[in-house]
Order: structure tokens, then C-alpha cells, then sequence
């Protein structure tokens, strides 16, 4: 073997458990910081982590990549704190779902699943301009007529709750569950007018108990959506895999 390739490979070896603390002391700085943060130069960083500048490199490649840093070079430049994007989220997160076979209907099921929480959280306490908000969405309830009106209301329906909620992890299962299901469902959940009526019925008992601030009968009704949807999504298999073979 190539004595400096040797030497050089040692020394990678040496500097990699260094790099992942840097990485993970970088980490927590920025997210312990408001976004658009100066961190600092390069050298400067590198000084107050206790660490060469090459180690300092290495670890803000992998926070860049993360999008909880941004370098900027030239006059003004340095380290600054990042956020990562919303819409590289999606795709990461759609990616994942697509590498491990987990197909819109799984995805749609589990974003069923946990609007049961959200919906008897939301129930428990609304403010007025909230209660306005869900009125408005239980009077557009009716208006809907087709199976792309359906899952449109569906997306609206998750990001009005959502927003009273506040939990981002949940917001952003739930689009990506939705968004999936819009791009590559091929048996639709609302293939007819019996389902589409289901549908409404289901989700007009939901905001109904939401309106009358009713947190035990919102849970018993968005679990008896549920199970609903489950029938559903037991129906779509046998198609799903016909179609596929």
C-alpha cells in the first residue's frame, strides 16, 4: 500500500468521531438559535467549537444538507441559521415513503388514524375566530359533489385543524399522506355518489360535535369515520393487486 494513502486513510479514520461532535455540537447551536442567526465566520466557528476549520467544513456540509445552515461567502458572509424548507420536507419524507413501499393508501389510513387525536384535541377548546373557521368549513361540507371536491376538502379539512393544533410532525404526515393519495391513488375512496354521500355524512357529524365543543362525541365520531375508511381501504387491495399483476 501507498504509504501516504495509508497515512491519509488514518487520518480520516482519526477525524471522523471529531467531525460527528462538531456536527452534533453545530447542530444544537443552530437550532437553539432564531433563524437568520450569525453564527459567526468560518474561524470564528471554528474557535468557539474548539476545532480546526477543515472539521468545521465537514460539519456545516452536513447541516447545509439538513437545511438548518446557510454559508454565505464575500463581504457580510459567514455562518448563518437556517430552517429547512417545507417543500424539501415533502419530498424527503415522500421519498422515504416510496424507498419502504408504503403506498397512499397505508400513508391515507395512518393520517386517518391520527385525526382522532387532533380532532378531539380541536374540540376541547376553540376560540371564536376558530369556531368562525370550522363553521365556514361545515357549511362548504355540502358543496361538494365530485371525488376531486372530496380530497380537496380533505386537505382543507386537515389544514384547518392543523392549525388550531399546531403540531407540525402531524401537518406534515398528513400532507404528504394527501398529496400522495392526490398524485397516485387508482381506485378513488369516493368512486360514487353513495360514497361521496358517506363521506359528507361522516365528515358533517365530525364538525358538528367540533361546533358544539363536544371533545367525547368528536372522538366517537372521528373513530367511527375511521373505521369507515378502513372498510375502504380493505377494498381497494383486491383491485390494487389485480391491477398490478
Amino acid at each position: 500500500m501507498d504509504m501516504s494513502k495509508g497515512q491519509a486513510q488514518r487520518s480520516d479514520t482519526r477525524r471522523q468521531p471529531l467531525v460527528i461532535d462538531a456536527t452534533q455540537r453545530l447542530r444544537e447551536l443552530c437550532l437553539d438559535s432564531a433563524e437568520g442567526t450569525l453564527l459567526g465566520s468560518l474561524s470564528a466557528v471554528a474557535q468557539s467549537l474548539g476545532v480546526g476549520i477543515v472539521t468545521v467544513q465537514q460539519a456545516a456540509r452536513v447541516l447545509e444538507h439538513e437545511g438548518l445552515l446557510s454559508v454565505r461567502r464575500g463581504p457580510g458572509g459567514g455562518y448563518y441559521v437556517a430552517r429547512p424548507d417545507d417543500a424539501a420536507l415533502d419530498r424527503a419524507f415522500a421519498t422515504y415513503m416510496r424507498v419502504h413501499a408504503i403506498d397512499y393508501r397505508e400513508a391515507f389510513g395512518l393520517a386517518v388514524m391520527l385525526d382522532c387525536e387532533i380532532i378531539e384535541a380541536v374540540a376541547s377548546g376553540l376560540s371564536p375566530e376558530d369556531l368562525e373557521g370550522i363553521a365556514a368549513l361545515a357549511a362548504d361540507l355540502e358543496t361538494q359533489v365530485s371525488a376531486q371536491d372530496c380530497i380537496e376538502f380533505e386537505i382543507r379539512f386537515r389544514e384547518t385543524l392543523l392549525a388550531v393544533f399546531q403540531k407540525p410532525l402531524l401537518e406534515l404526515l398528513a400532507r404528504v399522506a394527501m398529496q400522495m393519495y392526490r398524485e397516485e391513488h387508482q381506485t378513488p375512496f369516493f368512486g360514487d355518489a353513495v360514497a361521496i354521500d358517506d363521506w359528507r355524512a361522516g365528515r358533517r357529524r365530525i364538525l358538528q360535535a367540533i361546533l358544539a365543543q363536544d371533545p367525547a362525541l368528536a372522538s366517537f365520531e372521528a373513530r367511527r369515520y375511521r373505521q369507515m375508511v378502513d372498510g375502504w381501504l380493505r377494498d381497494t387491495l383486491p383491485a390494487q393487486a389485480s391491477g398490478e399483476r
